[in-house]
């Protein structure tokens, strides 16, 4: 049955007059999505974070430094889809920009540490889960430790984290990251940690 054929039997059922050919629908325009923007301001410094906590549930502390890793408009997270050449240019990028940084604060070399990331997020409310920066912290520790020499490895025997922990927003710019490295004197295993306050 044909478009006509069956408006015609409508239009008999109905007793009505002939139903004109309906109009071209209009497309209905997609909802409008929330981008980051292009420019969020200049870079802000974020307030430290607070070491004590995190270091409360440690035992064996020695040397302890927080690293504010340089700015950077774009970090990598679990949730991004990026061409895998994007995200490997990001990651080199990340790993040099931590291995600069080690060199330049003349980290010392250590044996065993617990490293925490400080996500200093943009100045928008909503909720954040730090986990999702996990890749782009996982790129600093790279760095650091492959770079600049921070630890001999980064597997469990030497390093224990890098564990998530939200800080304080950025006043302005892009989300930020720190590092809070804490030199561990006894040996990496679980009885190091007890719950950690953050």
């Amino acid at each position: 049955m044909t478009v006509a054929q069956y408006q015609a039997l409508m239009q008999r059922r109905r007793g009505t007059q002939a139903v004109q050919p309906a109009a071209a629908a209009v497309p209905r325009k997609k909802p409008a999505r929330n981008k980051t923007p292009v420019h969020s301001g200049p870079p802000s410094l974020p307030e430290p974070p607070a070491i004590a906590p995190l270091i409360a549930g440690l035992s064996g502390v020695g040397y302890v430094e927080t690293l504010l890793m340089p700015y950077s408009e774009e970090l990598l997270t679990s949730n991004q889809r990026l061409h895998h050449m994007a995200h490997h240019r990001l990651r080199k990028q990340l790993r040099a920009d931590a291995a600069s940084l080690a060199m330049a604060k003349r980290l010392p070399h250590l044996q065993r540490a617990a490293i925490f990331y400080v996500l200093h997020p943009r100045p928008i409310a909503r909720k954040r889960d730090p986990g999702n920066w996990a890749p782009t912290a996982k790129a600093y520790v790279d760095g650091l430790v492959s770079e600049g020499g921070l630890l001999p490895d980064d597997n469990h025997e030497h390093l224990l984290g890098p564990s998530p922990v939200m800080g304080p927003p950025v006043t302005t710019g892009f989300a930020r990251m720190s590092l809070v490295i804490v030199e561990l004197t006894e040996p990496v295993t679980s009885q190091n940690t007890q719950s950690v306050a953050t």
